[in-house]
C-alpha cells in the first residue's frame, strides 16, 4: 500500500492534503509533515495543505487558502481521520483521486486508496513510515517535516505514556530527533499552558465525580466556560487530568459547545470506543470522542460507560 500511495503521488501535479475538524497535533504533524516531504522530494507540484487553522497549534504550521478550481486532476490526502464526515473542507469530494491514510479503526472505509493501521502509535509515526519507504527513491526528510512528524508522535503517545508506544515508536523518535529541531522548544510550545486554563484545572480537580466501577466524569458548561473566559478547545486540554488520579479506571468530560455537547472518553484499560460509537462517534479503544445534544444524553453515556467497566471487571 505505502508504494501505491508513493506511485499516486507521483503521478499527480497537484496534492492537497487533509484532516480532521477540530486538529490535534497528530492531525497537523502528519497533514504538515507529509507535505514538507512532498514539497522537498518534488519542488515542481504544487502541495497544499487545508482546513480550518487551529490557533493553538499554529506554531506548527500555517496552512493554505486555495480556490476550488486547485481540486481539478488533484490528488487528495487525507491524513489522521477516520470518518468521511469529520474531514475537515468538504472540498475532498472535488479531487481525482482520494487517499485515506489513518490509524484508527477502520469503521469508515472511504477512499481510493485506503492505508490503515492500528497498531502505529499515530498517524505521523505513518508518514515517516512512508518516507522510509521512498527514501531510496528519492524522497527527502527535513528538519521541518521532522519536527512536525515528531510532534505528531508526542501529541498522540502522550509524550511517549500511552499504551500504543513502542520500541518502534522510540526508534522512529530518535531517527527524526537526529535532523536538528529543537525539542525543548517544541515542547515548551505544545504543553504551555495559559493562566486561566491552569485555574480552570483547578475547577476541574474540584468539580468532577467519581462514580461506582471506577469511573468518573466531569460536565463543563458554558457558564463555566464564560466564568473562566475559555474555550471549548482549551477545556478539551484537560481531559487527561484525572487519568493521573488513583482508583480511575475510565473517565468521560462533557465539554459544551454553542450547537452539541462534546463527549471526551479515556481509559486505562475498558474498552471505550464502542461506547463513542452509540453517540455519534469513535475513535480509538482507550481515547474516544462523540457528540450528544441535550444533557439529558450525558446520563446514558455515562450508564454505558460504568457498565462498559462493569463487564470488564466480571470478566477478569
Amino acid at each position: 500500500m505505502k508504494q501505491q500511495i508513493i506511485d499516486e503521488i507521483k503521478a499527480h501535479d497537484t496534492i492537497i492534503i487533509h484532516r480532521h475538524v477540530r486538529p490535534d497535533p497528530d492531525a497537523y504533524g502528519s497533514q504538515c509533515g507529509l507535505a514538507e516531504i512532498i514539497k522537498e522530494t518534488y519542488p515542481e507540484k504544487m502541495v497544499y495543505r487545508v482546513g480550518k487553522a487551529e490557533e493553538s497549534l499554529n506554531f506548527l504550521s500555517r496552512l493554505d487558502e486555495i480556490p476550488d478550481s486547485s481540486y481539478e486532476g488533484a490528488l487528495v490526502i487525507v491524513c489522521d481521520t477516520a470518518n468521511a464526515e469529520r474531514i475537515c473542507d468538504e472540498r475532498y469530494k472535488l479531487a481525482s483521486k482520494l487517499i485515506k491514510i489513518d490509524h484508527h479503526p477502520n469503521d469508515d472505509k472511504y477512499g481510493d486508496l485506503v492505508w490503515v493501521d492500528t497498531d502505529a502509535s499515530s498517524t505521523s509515526e505513518m508518514i515517516y513510515e512512508l518516507y522510509l519507504a521512498g527514501e531510496h527513491q528519492g524522497y527527502r526528510m527535513t528538519k521541518e517535516s521532522a519536527r512536525l512528524i515528531f510532534a505528531g508522535i508526542v501529541g498522540d503517545t502522550g509524550r511517549f505514556l500511552f499504551k500504543s508506544t513502542n520500541t518502534k515508536t522510540f526508534q522512529y523518535a530518535g531517527e527524526l530527533l537526529s535532523y536538528g529541531f529543537s525539542m525543548p522548544d517544541l515542547y515548551d510550545q505544545l504543553y504551555k499552558m495559559k493562566l486561566h486554563v491552569a485555574k480552570m484545572s483547578g475547577y476541574v480537580l474540584e468539580n468532577f465525580t467519581l462514580h461506582e466501577e471506577g469511573v468518573a466524569s466531569m460536565r463543563i458548561t458554558k457558564e463555566v466556560l464564560q466564568r473562566y473566559n475559555a474555550l471549548p478547545s482549551e477545556a478539551s486540554q484537560l481531559v487527561g487530568m484525572l487519568g493521573n488520579l488513583e482508583g480511575i479506571k475510565a473517565w468521560v468530560f462533557f465539554i459544551e459547545e454553542s450547537d452539541q455537547i462534546r463527549v471526551r472518553l479515556r481509559s486505562k484499560g475498558p474498552i471505550v470506543n464502542e461506547v463513542a460509537k452509540r453517540y455519534n462517534g469513535g475513535g480509538h479503544p482507550l481515547a474516544s470522542g462523540a457528540s450528544i445534544y441535550e444533557w439529558d444524553e450525558a446520563e446514558h453515556v455515562l450508564s454505558d460507560l460504568i457498565e462498559t467497566c462493569r463487564a470488564q471487571l466480571q470478566g477478569e
